[in-house]
């Protein structure tokens, strides 16, 4: 009799619970019903059924098909949740250029257990706060001396690919690129050496990998994102994230400690280690007064490898993957490239070098463009967003602004498809708000990518050394993409090497 009692306290618990959902679903969605389509009328459970079909490889490919069955503004709902998604020009701009929603989607949450409070995920006062900080680190003055830093590690990498330029041997350049991107951003950013290129097994690498993996696949399956039900459902995956984790936090907390005796001892002040790095600056800050304390240190240190190691591999290997695919592209490049360093492979690569490359310049956009690192970006609205028509999205909703799909819009890029550098020589005479707002491979507005001028110049440069030594042949797989988070490509990002002849 009581178990009876209890179970029908239970239901009755459970019906009341379900009813607030749906009538919870229904008000978000009022002011939007037959402004902006619904991909699902199904009460309660909405879109979750449709996910299932929605995987790392084909993310890029669902939403594409959905723009065109729904236009480039399209709604769902998820056990009571409302999402927006959006390739629209106008309302992309509406959300990421306001001061009123700053606060990133509710996906980012599952980050916090790697990045902590860092940039990235924080919001509020304590982001603005860290954001003024930081903010001085990546100014220009300081870019030029890391500049020699890029080169430096690209002409290691350029080294461990020598014996393998034959023009024959498909090579896989995103996992060199990796350790050659982490050796740069711990010199640059964080003041140690910890000559990643030199240990082709390198555990932190393969974290990152791992932690990124785990949290695609979490992304797509919103029953995965409570840490609860995250452990309860997916064990291996949990410990994976868990052991990947440990992992990182042990190497950012090896990298803080290294520094801080360095600071100690005053060394960072003698001539052989002038250079400013974030991490410096971090441990001799303060906020409110006080000093930051190691948990905040450890976030943003993680941070910046993050943003800083996998998102610039991405962008990198698939820049020349594009370059070995295009001969035509590949040869004016290396022959504005040669015609001012001449035939001397030795010369170092400096700051000022960069104006003298404008098709460089377009090589690189164009990349970006068909290829951004983060192909999607999500903020969650604090307040009403108006967009067209008297419409507004409602406070508390997701928004999920599609970047993939935005910068390939038949609308604004005519055979968008293809690769075609020189679209972009002429820009300076199109700034119309409409093309701008196309052109955001590194997000916008007061959260946009914080390192966005670090990794154009590390990308370039890396490409100038790369070309000044071989000639990127197109063997091997073509790209199939995949997005961990930052885009990757299943079967590698393949091409084969022959050395330059002068």
């Amino acid at each position: 009799m009581i178990a009876l009692l209890l179970f029908g306290i239970c239901a009755i618990w459970l019906t009341r619970f379900l009813l607030r959902l749906v009538r919870l679903e229904q008000r978000l969605q009022r002011d939007l019903i037959g402004k902006v389509p619904s991909v699902s009328r199904v009460p309660l459970i909405g879109s979750a059924w449709q996910l299932r079909n929605f995987q790392p490889y084909n993310l890029h490919e669902k939403f594409t098909e959905y723009v065109k069955r729904f236009g480039p503004t399209f709604m769902a709902t998820v056990f009571g949740h409302l999402i927006v998604i959006t390739a629209n020009r106008s309302h992309v701009e509406a959300l990421l250029f306001s001061q009123h929603h700053l606060r990133k989607g509710s996906i980012y949450g599952a980050l916090r257990k790697w990045l902590g409070n860092g940039l990235l995920v924080s919001r509020g006062q304590n982001w603005r706060a860290m954001r003024k900080i930081i903010t001085p680190t990546l100014h220009f003055a300081i870019l030029e001396q890391f500049v020699d830093v890029f080169d430096r590690q690209a002409l290691v990498m350029v080294n461990k690919l020598r014996p393998l330029a034959n023009g024959r041997e498909v090579i896989n350049i995103y996992p060199y690129m990796g350790l050659a991107a982490l050796d740069i951003i711990t010199e640059t950013a964080m003041g140690v050496h910890i000559n990643a290129q030199l240990d082709e097994e390198s555990a932190v690498v393969q974290a990152v990998k791992d932690v990124t993996n785990i949290l695609a696949t979490r992304f797509m399956r919103p029953h995965l994102l409570p840490p609860s039900l995250f452990r309860l459902c997916w064990p291996s995956g949990y410990r994976r994230q868990e052991s990947g984790i440990q992992c990182l936090h042990k190497f950012t907390n090896s990298i803080i400690e290294q520094r801080r005796q360095l600071l100690q001892e005053k060394t960072v002040n003698e001539p052989n280690d002038r250079r400013s790095v974030l991490l410096d600056t971090l441990l001799r800050a303060t906020m409110s007064g006080e000093s930051l304390t190691d948990a905040q240190i450890r976030d943003e240190v993680n941070t910046f490898i993050f943003e800083g190691h996998d998102t610039t591999t991405s962008a990198a290997s698939f820049c020349l993957y594009l370059i070995s695919r295009h001969g035509d592209v590949q040869q004016l490049l290396f022959d504005e490239i040669k015609s001012y360093y001449g035939s001397d492979v030795q010369r170092p690569i400096v700051y000022g070098d960069f104006q003298n490359f404008p098709y460089l310049n377009c090589v690189v956009k164009e990349s970006l463009r068909l290829y951004p690192p983060i192909p999607a970006v999500s903020r969650c609205l604090e307040q009403d967003l108006p967009i067209d028509n008297g419409c507004r999205i409602p406070a508390n909703t997701n928004v999920i602004v599609l970047l993939w799909q935005l910068l390939r819009d038949e609308n604004i890029y005519p055979d968008a498809l293809s690769f075609r550098p020189e679209r972009h020589l002429y820009q300076s005479e199109n700034t119309s708000s409409a093309s701008f707002i196309s052109y955001i491979p590194f997000s916008a507005g007061p959260r946009n990518c914080i390192g966005q001028r670090f990794a154009l110049f590390e990308v370039k440069t890396i490409v100038i050394r790369m070309l000044r030594h071989f000639q990127l042949l197109p063997l091997g797989e073509d790209v199939k993409p995949t997005i961990k988070i930052v885009l990757r490509s299943r079967l590698g990002v393949n091409f084969a090497l022959k050395p330059r002849t002068y």
